[in-house]
């Protein structure tokens, strides 16, 4: 069976033609580096039957880095080439097409986005350029599902090229070629183009971003409490909860009705699988993984993030990261798990856990954000904009000097700022529908084995013997009533209600600061544990969750010597 290979340079939209040509969900954005993973699909077109690969994108087959490396031991292995263009950027894209045509494979020219070469003046004469190029060139908008049966009658049609083939300088021939067969109509700018303009100004960038971030917590805010108190809620209350109560009196075994249903009927207290793992799951994080990554599938798609990366990266250079780690950074406001898995995207493992540190230090998830308003507000703004404060200056700290620690080369920040333009509605839910099944498959089940993890150490007394053990430590160096403790064994497991559960205790102004801040930061919560360990390895992850640990015991005890004195 043949191989036929997308190729082409990262956001030339080569992830959405593999999906729109197989039929199977694959996550594509507008903007650079989406596709981590090759997928891989077998289809038969005609009297073709072929493998149809998609690679991540590279500007260059020169080997500079990972990414680099893994396309071109996918290019070398293909039969057939499809070099998908940007159509609206010909002369950068053209760069990757010769170098492709001096593999000397057959080969296909896909011009991808051709719709908006039209609202953009753009006019190329795809006849001249396929005499130039030696191949056959077809046009294509993956976006509208234009011209998918022309790609696939073409990869049939697909040649060697004897016009380019290791003849000549690269970037002659580029010149030439764009001079023969592209032309550009003058135009006005758009006003998604003057906005662009705005969202990379120094001053006007920082503005964009901040009015970006709190609109983004707002909207993710109203639209997870609004399914969580008027869906979720209700649903798993009246419906699902009874039932698992009359399921759980037909079990004889003490030992089973407690791992599966729990002690009592509290979902919060009961520590089962089946009543606190789905209620943890289904009502109290889900509401608002599904209402962030809705409004991040719009910011992506729309263009965005790119910019803000761009904005960031000279605060972020300071903590030996670039720019487009804000990306993950932003994603952790909502909810850890999923910013932890976007780390992917990284080059390599020290700047993954550079980045892993600020998200799990810099910003409580979205439920916690809102316990630490809600209840702050009692004591003041000052207090609540003193926790986040703090909490910022932590993960700066720690980041430095972790960088300082972990030496390592920090490659320089090139990224690719694609045009603005107006999402498609159907691509944004098809990509949150994705998104949710994968987090069906990766948390849900994280969650099921931490709770029967709490469950066992309960079982065997180990949890009621580190409560005992910590009480007074806690009182001595943090000044906090004795009962935190076990509130802080709980936010292992739910650290919104570890927050929430503060209320009963009485606290003062100062105690409500070191106690937020110490159960944010003092252990992810158990579903990012299991993410962190996923993507960095048990004995990193554990090394990084202690470094965190010490930090917070540390800042609590400091913040206490602090407040006693003044």
């Amino acid at each position: 069976m043949k191989k036929v290979v997308l190729a082409g340079n990262p956001n030339v939209g080569k992830s959405l033609l593999f999906s729109r040509i197989t039929g199977t969900a694959a996550i594509s954005a507008n903007y650079g580096g989406t596709t981590v993973e090759v997928k891989s699909s077998r289809l038969k077109s005609r009297d073709l039957e072929f493998e149809l690969i998609d690679g991540p994108g590279v500007y260059s087959l020169e080997e500079y880095s990972e990414a680099d490396k893994r396309a071109l031991k996918i290019i070398d292995a293909a039969d057939i080439i499809v070099d998908i263009v940007d159509a609206t950027h010909l002369e950068r894209n053209l760069t990757l097409t010769l170098q492709l045509l001096m593999k000397c494979k057959p080969m296909v020219v896909c011009l991808n986005f051709w719709d908006d070469t039209l609202h953009k003046g753009i006019n190329i004469d795809v006849k001249e350029l396929e005499e130039l190029l030696g191949v056959p060139v077809i046009t294509v908008s993956a976006l509208h599902d234009q011209g998918i049966r022309v790609l696939l009658d073409a990869i049939e049609d697909a040649r060697n090229s004897k016009a380019v083939c290791g003849v000549g300088d690269t970037w002659e021939k580029i010149g030439n070629i764009v001079a023969r067969v592209q032309k550009l109509e003058h135009r006005h700018h758009t006003f998604l183009e003057r906005l662009s303009d705005i969202s990379l100004h120094p001053v006007g960038g920082i503005i964009t971003a901040a009015v970006v971030l709190v609109s983004v917590l707002l909207i993710v805010r109203f639209l997870g409490e609004g399914l969580l108190n008027k869906v979720l809620e209700p649903l798993f209350f009246n419906y699902y909860d009874p039932f698992m109560l009359r399921l759980s009196e037909g079990i004889p075994s003490d030992l089973v009705r407690m791992l599966l249903f729990g002690t009592t009927a509290d979902p919060l207290e009961s520590f089962g699988i089946l009543t606190s793992g789905v209620y943890i799951a289904l009502v109290l994080v889900f509401p608002y993984f599904f209402s962030f990554y809705l409004v991040f599938g719009f910011l992506e798609d729309f263009g965005y993030l790119p910019r803000l990366a761009v904005v960031l990266d000279r605060i972020f250079h300071k903590l030996g990261l670039h720019g487009y780690s804000s990306i993950p950074v932003m994603l952790g406001l909502g909810c850890k798990v999923p910013a932890l898995m976007a780390t992917r995207v990284l080059g390599n493992k020290r700047e993954k856990i550079l980045t892993m540190s600020l998200i799990l230090m810099s910003s409580p998830c979205l439920p916690q954000t809102s316990m630490i308003i809600s209840m702050g507000m009692n004591y003041g703004i000052g207090v609540v904009l003193s926790i986040f404060g703090i909490l910022l200056v932590l993960a700066f700290i720690m980041n430095y000097a972790i960088n300082k620690v972990m030496k390592g080369d920090m490659p320089e920040f090139f990224t690719e700022l694609p045009s603005y333009q107006l999402p498609s509605l159907k691509l944004m839910l098809r990509k949150l529908w994705i998104r949710i099944a994968d987090y069906f498959k990766e948390v849900l089940p994280m969650i099921a084995v931490g709770v029967f993890i709490i469950n066992i150490l309960d079982v065997i007394k180990i949890i009621s013997f580190v409560t005992a053990l910590i009480k007074e430590p806690v009182r001595i160096l943090m000044g906090l009533p004795p009962d935190i403790a076990s509130i802080m064994l709980l936010g292992f497991l739910r650290k919104d209600v570890s927050i929430a559960l503060l209320a009963p205790l009485g606290l003062d102004g100062h105690q409500f600061i070191i106690a937020s801040i110490f159960l944010v930061i003092y252990t992810p919560c158990i579903s990012s544990l299991f993410s962190l360990i996923r993507e960095i390895g048990f004995l990193s992850g554990l090394k990084l969750t202690g470094i965190i640990l010490a930090t917070a015991i540390i800042s609590a005890s400091l913040l206490h010597g602090i407040f006693l004195l003044f």
